[in-house]
């Protein structure tokens, strides 16, 4: 049992109100959740549009956070694979139970994962929404609603070999997204794997898996000529643009193949003159949550095999930042983010310091 029946949260009291720490009553397991406490939470850039924008939430006050890393403080009934004690990793949800800016939440068992030895709370925050993000784009052919690419997944037969030698581009490979979608073009054995981002990002996206890094000041024409002579004049049939803004799209469209699959993961956005030839390119905004209907499936497969996966080294964490104050320092680092003076680097909450 929690020592207390309230909390401390991060709170947004109106549509495109200001930041609050308040308390909050702390939410009670279902049968087949468990109730973590949060030790690091990861900032996301979804946190400060939601409140800049007025967009996506409709009932106040909100908390928000879909990122985070904690302990589990007690299990839901007819929960097997959980125990108290237990150190998880796990994807929240936009309703306030299940928010990570608080001390306290609760989340279905069956998309958590154990932090293996070698992974820090605060590393293993930064990895469920931008893995997710990733997965979800790539693999979910798991069900018929999904917004996927529809690829073979690297856990099922012949998934880890059915693209080898077959060209990727990821344009912001040093975002969260595109670190991840990076590390599992790799484990899909995509290759070349061809990235854009600052050139002070290379060594890290090479590690990760990346084999070409572009510089993302080059006009789009350099890019395209580029991306053509590594791939040997073969167009890649998948994009994944982790940045989605105007000028990224109409790149990421351009370099596509005819017939190829482009995801986004921002509202679509392609000059229609583009769009006027019958070239077969399908474009797809991904919804990168597990908690949605259409997602949960594959979500319960990969959570399954994350630890592992973790353990070996296979999915890398996120470099971090963590920042002071608790709760109460959140909205600061948001700014930061909204002003993008964040680049390859996670910034952690720990709600527990919150005074």
């Amino acid at each position: 049992m929690t020592p207390s029946t309230t909390q401390k949260a991060l709170l947004l009291p109106e549509k495109q109100g200001q930041w609050i720490v308040g308390e909050t009553s702390v939410p009670r397991p279902g049968p087949k959740d468990v109730l973590v406490k949060v030790l690091a939470a990861a900032l996301n850039p979804v946190d400060w549009k939601i409140q800049t924008y007025g967009v996506f939430i409709t009932e106040f006050p909100w908390i928000p956070g879909v990122d985070a890393a904690g302990v589990v403080e007690e299990v839901g009934a007819e929960v097997t694979g959980r125990q108290k004690g237990d150190k998880i990793l796990f994807e929240g949800w936009m309703d306030n139970a299940h928010s990570a800016f608080q001390q306290y939440c609760i989340i279905p068992a069956e998309l958590t994962a154990r932090i293996p030895d070698n992974l820090s709370f605060d590393q293993a925050a930064s990895v469920p929404l931008g893995l997710a993000t990733a997965v979800c784009g790539f693999y979910n052919h798991f069900h018929s609603e999904a917004k996927s690419a529809k690829l073979i997944a690297p856990w099922e037969d012949g998934g880890s070999t059915a693209y080898a030698g077959k060209p990727i581009l990821i344009l912001g490979g040093a975002s969260s997204v595109g670190q991840y979608a990076i590390q599992m073009a790799k484990l899909s054995s995509f290759s070349p794997i061809i990235t854009t981002a600052s050139p002070r990002n290379e060594e890290l996206l090479k590690s990760l898996g990346a084999t070409h890094v572009l510089d993302r000041s080059l006009p789009a024409s350099e890019l395209l000529a580029h991306i053509a002579r590594l791939t040997g004049g073969i167009a890649p049939e998948i994009v994944y643009d982790a940045i989605s803004l105007p000028d990224t799209q109409s790149l990421a469209y351009d370099a596509l193949a005819p017939g190829g699959v482009l995801l986004l993961v921002l509202p679509e956005n392609i000059p229609a003159e583009k769009k006027t030839q019958d070239d077969g390119k399908k474009v797809i905004v991904v919804m990168g949550n597990f908690h949605r209907p259409e997602n949960r499936a594959l979500g319960v497969e990969l959570f399954k095999r994350l630890e592992e996966w973790l353990a070996k080294g296979w999915v890398k964490p996120n470099r971090v930042e963590v920042l002071p104050d608790g709760l109460a320092g959140v909205p600061g680092g948001l700014e930061r983010m909204k002003n993008n003076q964040v680049s390859a680097t996670k910034l952690i909450d720990h709600p527990q310091e919150t005074q």
